[in-house]
Protein backbone atom coordinates (compact mmCIF):
# COMPACT_ATOMS: atom_id res chain seq x y z
CA UNK A 1 0.00 0.00 0.00
CA UNK A 2 2.99 2.33 0.48
CA UNK A 3 3.86 2.57 -3.24
CA UNK A 4 0.43 3.79 -4.48
CA UNK A 5 0.10 6.06 -1.43
CA UNK A 6 3.41 7.83 -2.15
CA UNK A 7 2.70 8.15 -5.88
CA UNK A 8 -0.87 9.44 -5.56
CA UNK A 9 -0.09 11.87 -2.71
CA UNK A 10 2.92 13.43 -4.47
CA UNK A 11 1.14 13.85 -7.81
CA UNK A 12 -2.02 15.23 -6.16
CA UNK A 13 -0.03 17.73 -4.11
CA UNK A 14 2.12 19.11 -6.93
CA UNK A 15 -0.74 19.13 -9.44
CA UNK A 16 -2.61 21.42 -7.02
CA UNK A 17 0.27 23.94 -6.85
CA UNK A 18 1.52 26.36 -9.48
CA UNK A 19 5.15 26.31 -10.62
CA UNK A 20 6.22 29.23 -8.42
CA UNK A 21 4.70 27.76 -5.25
CA UNK A 22 6.13 24.30 -5.99
CA UNK A 23 9.60 25.83 -6.25
CA UNK A 24 9.20 27.64 -2.94
CA UNK A 25 7.92 24.55 -1.14
CA UNK A 26 10.71 22.37 -2.53
CA UNK A 27 13.54 24.82 -1.81
CA UNK A 28 12.39 25.46 1.77
CA UNK A 29 11.94 21.76 2.44
CA UNK A 30 15.50 21.05 1.24
CA UNK A 31 16.83 23.93 3.38
CA UNK A 32 15.15 22.36 6.42
CA UNK A 33 16.48 18.88 5.58
CA UNK A 34 20.07 20.11 5.26
CA UNK A 35 19.86 22.18 8.45
CA UNK A 36 18.45 19.43 10.68
CA UNK A 37 20.54 16.55 9.28
CA UNK A 38 23.77 18.51 9.63
CA UNK A 39 22.88 19.45 13.21
CA UNK A 40 22.06 15.81 14.04
CA UNK A 41 25.48 14.61 12.83
CA UNK A 42 27.35 17.35 14.71
CA UNK A 43 25.34 16.61 17.88
CA UNK A 44 26.15 12.90 17.61
CA UNK A 45 29.87 13.57 17.14
CA UNK A 46 30.01 15.96 20.13
CA UNK A 47 28.17 13.55 22.45
CA UNK A 48 30.21 10.47 21.56
CA UNK A 49 33.47 12.42 21.96
CA UNK A 50 32.39 13.77 25.37
CA UNK A 51 30.87 10.59 26.83
CA UNK A 52 33.44 8.28 25.16
CA UNK A 53 31.44 5.03 25.39
CA UNK A 54 33.98 3.02 23.38
CA UNK A 55 36.62 1.06 25.27
CA UNK A 56 39.04 -1.41 23.60
CA UNK A 57 38.25 -3.84 26.45
CA UNK A 58 34.64 -4.11 25.28
CA UNK A 59 35.70 -5.80 22.06
CA UNK A 60 37.65 -8.55 23.84
CA UNK A 61 35.24 -8.96 26.77
CA UNK A 62 32.03 -8.93 24.74
CA UNK A 63 30.27 -12.28 24.90
CA UNK A 64 26.88 -11.32 23.50
CA UNK A 65 25.42 -12.55 20.22
CA UNK A 66 27.42 -11.79 17.10
CA UNK A 67 25.67 -11.99 13.75
CA UNK A 68 27.24 -12.33 10.35
CA UNK A 69 27.49 -9.05 8.49
CA UNK A 70 27.39 -9.22 4.72
CA UNK A 71 30.47 -7.40 3.47
CA UNK A 72 30.30 -4.95 0.62
CA UNK A 73 33.20 -3.79 -1.53
CA UNK A 74 31.28 -0.73 -2.69
CA UNK A 75 32.81 2.60 -1.66
CA UNK A 76 31.08 5.83 -0.64
CA UNK A 77 31.52 7.05 -4.24
CA UNK A 78 29.81 3.92 -5.56
CA UNK A 79 26.88 4.45 -3.18
CA UNK A 80 26.55 8.08 -4.23
CA UNK A 81 26.57 7.14 -7.92
CA UNK A 82 23.97 4.43 -7.22
CA UNK A 83 21.84 7.14 -5.62
CA UNK A 84 22.09 9.31 -8.76
CA UNK A 85 21.37 6.37 -11.08
CA UNK A 86 18.31 5.36 -9.07
CA UNK A 87 16.98 8.93 -9.21
CA UNK A 88 16.61 8.59 -13.01
CA UNK A 89 15.44 5.02 -13.69
CA UNK A 90 15.49 3.54 -17.17
CA UNK A 91 12.16 1.77 -16.70
CA UNK A 92 9.35 3.12 -14.51
CA UNK A 93 7.73 -0.30 -14.04
CA UNK A 94 11.07 -1.74 -12.93
CA UNK A 95 11.30 0.80 -10.09
CA UNK A 96 8.46 -1.03 -8.35
CA UNK A 97 10.54 -4.15 -7.68
CA UNK A 98 14.22 -3.50 -8.58
CA UNK A 99 16.92 -0.88 -8.02
CA UNK A 100 20.45 -0.39 -9.30
CA UNK A 101 23.45 -1.30 -7.16
CA UNK A 102 27.22 -1.42 -7.68
CA UNK A 103 28.83 -4.80 -7.01
CA UNK A 104 32.41 -5.94 -7.53
CA UNK A 105 32.96 -9.04 -9.67
CA UNK A 106 36.14 -10.97 -8.99
CA UNK A 107 38.50 -12.27 -11.69
CA UNK A 108 40.56 -15.37 -10.79
CA UNK A 109 43.71 -16.91 -12.20
CA UNK A 110 44.26 -20.64 -12.73
CA UNK A 111 45.16 -21.12 -9.05
CA UNK A 112 41.99 -19.46 -7.79
CA UNK A 113 43.76 -16.27 -6.69
CA UNK A 114 41.78 -13.07 -7.10
CA UNK A 115 43.44 -10.97 -9.81
CA UNK A 116 41.16 -7.94 -9.71
CA UNK A 117 37.72 -6.73 -8.73
CA UNK A 118 35.68 -4.96 -11.40
CA UNK A 119 32.80 -2.65 -10.42
CA UNK A 120 29.58 -3.59 -12.20
CA UNK A 121 26.11 -2.05 -11.97
CA UNK A 122 23.40 -4.68 -11.52
CA UNK A 123 19.71 -4.71 -10.65
CA UNK A 124 18.86 -6.09 -7.21
CA UNK A 125 15.46 -6.85 -5.61
CA UNK A 126 13.98 -3.88 -3.76
CA UNK A 127 11.67 -0.99 -4.53
CA UNK A 128 13.37 2.07 -6.07
CA UNK A 129 11.32 4.61 -4.11
CA UNK A 130 13.65 7.52 -4.93
CA UNK A 131 13.23 7.03 -8.69
CA UNK A 132 9.48 6.83 -8.28
CA UNK A 133 9.44 10.03 -6.20
CA UNK A 134 11.43 11.96 -8.83
CA UNK A 135 9.05 10.80 -11.58
CA UNK A 136 5.97 11.71 -9.53
CA UNK A 137 7.39 15.17 -8.76
CA UNK A 138 7.97 15.90 -12.46
CA UNK A 139 4.61 14.38 -13.44
CA UNK A 140 2.71 16.43 -10.86
CA UNK A 141 4.44 19.70 -11.84
CA UNK A 142 3.68 19.13 -15.54
CA UNK A 143 -0.01 18.46 -14.76
CA UNK A 144 -0.20 21.84 -12.99
CA UNK A 145 1.56 23.54 -15.94
CA UNK A 146 -0.87 22.34 -18.64
CA UNK A 147 -3.78 24.08 -16.89
CA UNK A 148 -7.36 23.11 -17.68
CA UNK A 149 -6.33 20.21 -19.92
CA UNK A 150 -4.70 18.51 -16.94
CA UNK A 151 -7.67 18.86 -14.58
CA UNK A 152 -9.25 15.46 -15.37
CA UNK A 153 -5.92 13.77 -14.66
CA UNK A 154 -5.52 15.74 -11.42
CA UNK A 155 -9.03 14.77 -10.33
CA UNK A 156 -8.27 11.12 -11.13
CA UNK A 157 -5.21 11.08 -8.86
CA UNK A 158 -7.16 12.91 -6.15
CA UNK A 159 -9.74 10.12 -6.24
CA UNK A 160 -7.02 7.44 -6.18
CA UNK A 161 -5.34 9.17 -3.24
CA UNK A 162 -8.64 9.32 -1.33
CA UNK A 163 -9.38 5.63 -1.94
CA UNK A 164 -5.85 4.49 -0.98
CA UNK A 165 -5.96 6.61 2.20
CA UNK A 166 -9.30 5.05 3.20
CA UNK A 167 -7.94 1.54 2.54
CA UNK A 168 -4.83 2.20 4.63
CA UNK A 169 -6.98 3.59 7.45
CA UNK A 170 -8.98 0.35 7.52
CA UNK A 171 -5.80 -1.76 7.53
CA UNK A 172 -4.29 0.29 10.37
CA UNK A 173 -7.14 -0.74 12.70
CA UNK A 174 -5.19 -3.96 13.30
CA UNK A 175 -1.92 -2.01 13.59
CA UNK A 176 -1.62 -2.16 17.41
CA UNK A 177 -1.71 -5.98 17.36
CA UNK A 178 1.04 -6.15 14.73
CA UNK A 179 3.17 -3.54 16.50
CA UNK A 180 2.95 -5.35 19.84
CA UNK A 181 3.85 -8.65 18.15
CA UNK A 182 6.89 -7.15 16.40
CA UNK A 183 8.32 -5.68 19.62
CA UNK A 184 7.62 -8.85 21.64
CA UNK A 185 9.35 -11.08 19.06
CA UNK A 186 12.47 -8.89 19.12
CA UNK A 187 12.71 -8.87 22.92
CA UNK A 188 12.16 -12.64 23.18
CA UNK A 189 14.81 -13.24 20.51
CA UNK A 190 17.63 -11.86 22.73
CA UNK A 191 19.20 -14.68 24.75
CA UNK A 192 21.00 -12.53 27.35
CA UNK A 193 19.25 -9.17 27.47
CA UNK A 194 20.78 -8.12 30.81
CA UNK A 195 24.36 -8.93 29.76
CA UNK A 196 23.98 -7.16 26.42
CA UNK A 197 22.64 -3.98 28.03
CA UNK A 198 25.43 -4.05 30.64
CA UNK A 199 28.18 -4.26 28.00
CA UNK A 200 26.68 -1.74 25.55
CA UNK A 201 24.72 0.41 28.01
CA UNK A 202 26.90 3.52 27.69
CA UNK A 203 26.79 3.32 23.89
CA UNK A 204 22.99 3.01 23.99
CA UNK A 205 22.76 5.90 26.44
CA UNK A 206 24.83 8.13 24.13
CA UNK A 207 22.57 7.43 21.15
CA UNK A 208 19.37 7.85 23.18
CA UNK A 209 20.51 11.18 24.71
CA UNK A 210 21.32 12.48 21.23
CA UNK A 211 17.96 11.37 19.81
CA UNK A 212 16.06 12.95 22.71
CA UNK A 213 17.90 16.27 22.29
CA UNK A 214 17.24 16.25 18.54
CA UNK A 215 13.54 15.37 18.92
CA UNK A 216 12.57 17.47 21.96
CA UNK A 217 15.01 20.41 21.87
CA UNK A 218 16.47 21.05 18.41
CA UNK A 219 13.43 20.39 16.20
CA UNK A 220 10.96 22.25 18.47
CA UNK A 221 13.43 25.17 18.68
CA UNK A 222 13.66 25.42 14.87
CA UNK A 223 9.86 25.24 14.65
CA UNK A 224 9.45 27.95 17.32
CA UNK A 225 11.97 30.29 15.66
CA UNK A 226 10.26 29.90 12.27
CA UNK A 227 6.62 30.05 13.40
CA UNK A 228 6.72 31.85 16.79
CA UNK A 229 4.23 29.28 18.11
CA UNK A 230 4.40 26.67 20.88
CA UNK A 231 5.86 23.46 19.36
CA UNK A 232 4.72 21.08 22.10
CA UNK A 233 0.99 20.92 21.19
CA UNK A 234 2.21 20.15 17.67
CA UNK A 235 4.46 17.41 19.08
CA UNK A 236 1.60 16.01 21.17
CA UNK A 237 -0.50 15.67 18.03
CA UNK A 238 2.15 13.34 16.56
CA UNK A 239 1.91 10.77 19.37
CA UNK A 240 0.12 8.14 17.28
CA UNK A 241 2.63 8.44 14.43
CA UNK A 242 5.55 8.15 16.87
CA UNK A 243 4.06 5.02 18.47
CA UNK A 244 3.60 3.48 15.02
CA UNK A 245 7.21 4.29 14.12
CA UNK A 246 8.36 2.62 17.35
CA UNK A 247 6.55 -0.55 16.35
CA UNK A 248 7.28 -0.75 12.62
CA UNK A 249 10.77 0.86 12.62
CA UNK A 250 9.95 2.19 9.14
CA UNK A 251 9.20 5.82 8.33
CA UNK A 252 7.57 4.76 5.03
CA UNK A 253 5.19 2.37 6.79
CA UNK A 254 4.28 5.19 9.21
CA UNK A 255 3.34 7.61 6.40
CA UNK A 256 -0.46 7.02 6.49
CA UNK A 257 -0.61 7.74 10.23
CA UNK A 258 1.64 10.81 9.90
CA UNK A 259 -0.60 12.16 7.12
CA UNK A 260 -3.64 11.81 9.36
CA UNK A 261 -1.95 13.38 12.41
CA UNK A 262 -0.80 16.44 10.44
CA UNK A 263 -4.20 16.88 8.81
CA UNK A 264 -5.80 16.88 12.29
CA UNK A 265 -3.22 19.45 13.46
CA UNK A 266 -4.23 21.69 10.55
CA UNK A 267 -1.31 21.47 8.11
CA UNK A 268 -2.37 21.98 4.48
CA UNK A 269 -2.51 18.60 2.72
CA UNK A 270 -0.74 20.10 -0.32
CA UNK A 271 2.31 20.45 1.94
CA UNK A 272 2.03 17.11 3.73
CA UNK A 273 1.53 15.12 0.53
CA UNK A 274 4.73 16.60 -0.92
CA UNK A 275 7.05 17.08 2.05
CA UNK A 276 6.34 13.79 3.90
CA UNK A 277 7.07 11.30 1.07
CA UNK A 278 10.20 13.24 0.13
CA UNK A 279 11.28 13.50 3.77
CA UNK A 280 10.81 9.77 4.35
CA UNK A 281 13.58 9.21 1.79
CA UNK A 282 16.10 12.01 2.35
CA UNK A 283 15.46 13.51 5.81
CA UNK A 284 16.93 11.00 8.27
CA UNK A 285 17.97 12.99 11.36
CA UNK A 286 17.90 9.99 13.69
CA UNK A 287 19.81 7.78 11.26
CA UNK A 288 22.49 10.44 10.67
CA UNK A 289 23.04 10.91 14.42
CA UNK A 290 23.12 7.16 15.02
CA UNK A 291 25.70 6.56 12.27
CA UNK A 292 27.98 9.28 13.64
CA UNK A 293 27.82 7.84 17.19
CA UNK A 294 28.12 4.18 16.14
CA UNK A 295 31.09 4.71 13.80
CA UNK A 296 33.08 6.72 16.37
CA UNK A 297 32.12 4.17 19.06
CA UNK A 298 33.63 1.39 16.92
CA UNK A 299 36.69 3.57 16.27
CA UNK A 300 37.14 4.05 20.03
CA UNK A 301 36.86 0.28 20.59
CA UNK A 302 39.64 -0.23 18.05
CA UNK A 303 41.86 2.31 19.81
CA UNK A 304 41.77 4.82 16.94
CA UNK A 305 42.76 8.33 18.01
CA UNK A 306 40.06 10.54 16.44
CA UNK A 307 41.67 13.65 14.98
CA UNK A 308 39.90 16.57 13.31
CA UNK A 309 40.31 14.88 9.91
CA UNK A 310 38.50 11.75 11.11
CA UNK A 311 35.71 13.83 12.66
CA UNK A 312 35.17 15.76 9.40
CA UNK A 313 35.16 12.48 7.46
CA UNK A 314 32.54 11.00 9.78
CA UNK A 315 30.38 14.15 9.61
CA UNK A 316 30.34 14.37 5.81
CA UNK A 317 30.01 10.63 5.19
CA UNK A 318 27.27 10.12 7.79
CA UNK A 319 25.27 13.02 6.33
CA UNK A 320 25.50 11.70 2.76
CA UNK A 321 24.89 8.09 3.82
CA UNK A 322 21.74 9.02 5.75
CA UNK A 323 20.35 10.81 2.69
CA UNK A 324 20.76 7.63 0.69
CA UNK A 325 19.30 5.41 3.41
CA UNK A 326 16.10 3.65 2.44
CA UNK A 327 13.09 4.22 4.68
CA UNK A 328 13.00 0.52 5.65
CA UNK A 329 13.88 -1.25 8.91
CA UNK A 330 17.60 -1.33 9.86
CA UNK A 331 18.71 0.66 6.79
CA UNK A 332 21.14 2.50 9.10
CA UNK A 333 23.19 -0.67 9.60
CA UNK A 334 23.64 -1.03 5.85
CA UNK A 335 24.68 2.58 5.25
CA UNK A 336 27.02 2.49 8.26
CA UNK A 337 29.34 0.28 6.22
CA UNK A 338 30.06 3.35 4.09
CA UNK A 339 31.12 5.36 7.14
CA UNK A 340 33.31 2.56 8.53
CA UNK A 341 34.94 2.06 5.13
CA UNK A 342 35.75 5.79 4.96
CA UNK A 343 37.49 5.48 8.37
CA UNK A 344 39.23 2.23 7.32
CA UNK A 345 37.63 0.35 10.22
CA UNK A 346 36.64 -3.35 10.21
CA UNK A 347 33.06 -3.84 9.00
CA UNK A 348 32.82 -7.01 11.11
CA UNK A 349 32.61 -4.84 14.23
CA UNK A 350 29.04 -3.90 13.27
CA UNK A 351 28.11 -7.33 14.64
CA UNK A 352 28.92 -6.03 18.14
CA UNK A 353 26.07 -3.51 18.07
CA UNK A 354 23.45 -5.53 16.17
CA UNK A 355 22.21 -7.02 19.46
CA UNK A 356 20.82 -3.65 20.60
CA UNK A 357 19.93 -2.28 17.17
CA UNK A 358 16.33 -3.53 17.41
CA UNK A 359 15.68 -0.83 20.04
CA UNK A 360 17.86 1.96 18.62
CA UNK A 361 16.39 1.40 15.15
CA UNK A 362 12.89 2.07 16.48
CA UNK A 363 14.01 5.16 18.38
CA UNK A 364 15.88 6.71 15.46
CA UNK A 365 12.92 5.97 13.14
CA UNK A 366 10.66 7.85 15.56
CA UNK A 367 13.03 10.83 15.41
CA UNK A 368 13.02 10.61 11.60
CA UNK A 369 9.20 10.78 11.63
CA UNK A 370 9.16 13.70 14.10
CA UNK A 371 11.70 15.53 11.92
CA UNK A 372 9.57 15.05 8.78
CA UNK A 373 6.46 16.26 10.61
CA UNK A 374 8.14 19.40 11.97
CA UNK A 375 9.45 19.96 8.44
CA UNK A 376 5.85 20.10 7.20
CA UNK A 377 5.00 22.67 9.87
CA UNK A 378 8.13 24.69 9.01
CA UNK A 379 7.41 24.74 5.25
CA UNK A 380 3.68 25.36 5.73
CA UNK A 381 4.33 28.47 7.82
CA UNK A 382 6.82 29.89 5.30
CA UNK A 383 4.52 29.20 2.32
CA UNK A 384 1.13 29.92 3.94
CA UNK A 385 0.53 33.21 2.10
CA UNK A 386 1.25 31.63 -1.29
CA UNK A 387 -1.02 28.67 -0.49
CA UNK A 388 -3.87 30.93 0.65
CA UNK A 389 -3.60 33.05 -2.50
CA UNK A 390 -3.58 29.93 -4.67
CA UNK A 391 -6.63 28.59 -2.84
CA UNK A 392 -8.55 31.83 -3.46
CA UNK A 393 -7.72 31.63 -7.18
CA UNK A 394 -8.96 28.02 -7.26
CA UNK A 395 -12.21 28.99 -5.50
CA UNK A 396 -12.79 31.82 -7.99
CA UNK A 397 -12.09 29.52 -10.95
CA UNK A 398 -14.40 26.82 -9.58
CA UNK A 399 -17.20 29.40 -9.12
CA UNK A 400 -16.73 30.57 -12.73
CA UNK A 401 -16.80 26.96 -13.96
CA UNK A 402 -20.03 26.34 -12.04
CA UNK A 403 -21.66 29.41 -13.61
CA UNK A 404 -20.59 28.29 -17.09
CA UNK A 405 -22.07 24.82 -16.52
CA UNK A 406 -25.37 26.36 -15.37
CA UNK A 407 -25.55 28.28 -18.66
CA UNK A 408 -24.81 25.17 -20.72
CA UNK A 409 -21.24 26.16 -21.69
CA UNK A 410 -18.62 23.40 -22.17
CA UNK A 411 -15.98 24.28 -19.53
CA UNK A 412 -13.07 22.53 -21.27
CA UNK A 413 -13.81 24.22 -24.61
CA UNK A 414 -14.12 27.59 -22.84
CA UNK A 415 -10.71 27.27 -21.13
CA UNK A 416 -9.17 25.96 -24.36
CA UNK A 417 -10.45 29.00 -26.24
CA UNK A 418 -9.10 31.28 -23.50
CA UNK A 419 -5.65 29.69 -23.72
CA UNK A 420 -5.70 30.01 -27.52
CA UNK A 421 -6.70 33.68 -27.25
CA UNK A 422 -3.84 34.37 -24.79
CA UNK A 423 -1.39 32.65 -27.13
CA UNK A 424 -2.65 34.62 -30.16
CA UNK A 425 -2.46 37.90 -28.20
CA UNK A 426 1.10 37.14 -27.08
CA UNK A 427 2.17 36.33 -30.66
CA UNK A 428 0.51 39.51 -31.92
CA UNK A 429 2.34 41.61 -29.29
CA UNK A 430 5.66 40.05 -30.29
CA UNK A 431 4.97 40.76 -33.98
CA UNK A 432 4.05 44.41 -33.32
CA UNK A 433 7.19 44.93 -31.20
CA UNK A 434 9.35 43.43 -33.94
CA UNK A 435 7.69 45.70 -36.54
CA UNK A 436 8.33 48.82 -34.42
CA UNK A 437 11.99 47.87 -33.96
CA UNK A 438 12.34 47.36 -37.72
CA UNK A 439 10.82 50.80 -38.42
CA UNK A 440 13.21 52.42 -35.93
CA UNK A 441 16.20 50.77 -37.64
Amino acid sequence: MILPLIASSLITSLASLDGKTSGKVGSRAILYYILTTTHAVILGVVLVMLIHPGNPKLKSDYSGPKEEVEKEDATATDKFLDLIRNMFPENLIQTMFEQQKTVYKESFDANGTVLKKTPTVVYTPGMNVLGLIIFCIVFGIVISRVGAAGRPLRDLFKAIDLVITKMVTIIMWIGPIGIASLIASKILGISDLGGTVKMLGLYMLTVIIGLLIQAFVTLPAIFFIATRSNPFPFLKGLSQAVLTALGTSSSAATLPITFRCLNEIGIDERITKFVLPLGSMVNMDGTALYEAVASIFIAQMNGLDMGIGHVITVSITATLASIGAASIPSAGLVTMMIVLTALDLPIDDISLIIAVDWLLDRLRTSVNVIGDAFGCGFVYHLCKKDLDALKMDELENSEIDEMLKQHGVNVEEFHGAQNLQRKTTAESDCTSKATKQTEIV
